[in-house]
């Protein structure tokens, strides 16, 4: 079974017990990086990664995963409305089997229908300008897709 295709409690059973989890925000021109504490019940935006080219966006996220202990990569899966999957959700699941050669961390793949555009309405709410939204909207989205995934464990 590819390691994308596990389900994300068979894969959280499956880790050590201090490890982490990772979740990812994949656009086109950036990545939204956030992590779990280490009871898994709280996911912190961590970063924005600016796109270049996948060796170099890969590097940068083993690094983290390292850094950080992550047992566990969460991918946020961009499904349409209707459930169906678009160019991409194909883009999204051809970077987790790249990234998966590189790696022998379990990837894992959440639906991330609306996101982004949750946290966008939050922190327009909230206040935000423009180009503060622009800054932390990503991390925001992979914290908002990871804590989707932690709540779920329980």
């Amino acid at each position: 079974m590819p390691a994308a295709d596990l389900p994300l409690a068979a894969a959280v059973a499956a880790l050590p017990p201090r490890s982490r989890l990772m979740g990812l925000d994949l656009g086109t021109k950036t990545i939204g990086v956030a992590t779990s504490d280490l009871t898994r019940r709280i996911a912190t935006p961590v970063e924005t990664i600016a796109r270049r080219k996948f060796t170099a966006d890969a590097a940068r996220l083993l690094e983290l995963a390292a850094r950080e202990n992550i047992g566990l990569i969460v991918l946020g899966l961009p499904i349409n409305m209707d459930g169906s999957e678009g160019p991409r959700a194909q883009s999204t699941r051809a970077f987790a089997r790249n990234l998966a050669k590189l790696t022998p961390i379990p990837i894992v793949f959440w639906d991330e229908r609306l996101s982004s555009a949750a946290v966008e309405r939050m922190l327009i709410q909230a206040d935000a300008s423009r180009v503060k939204r622009g800054e932390v909207v990503d991390k925001l989205a992979a914290a908002w897709i990871l804590q989707g995934a932690l709540d779920s464990l329980r």
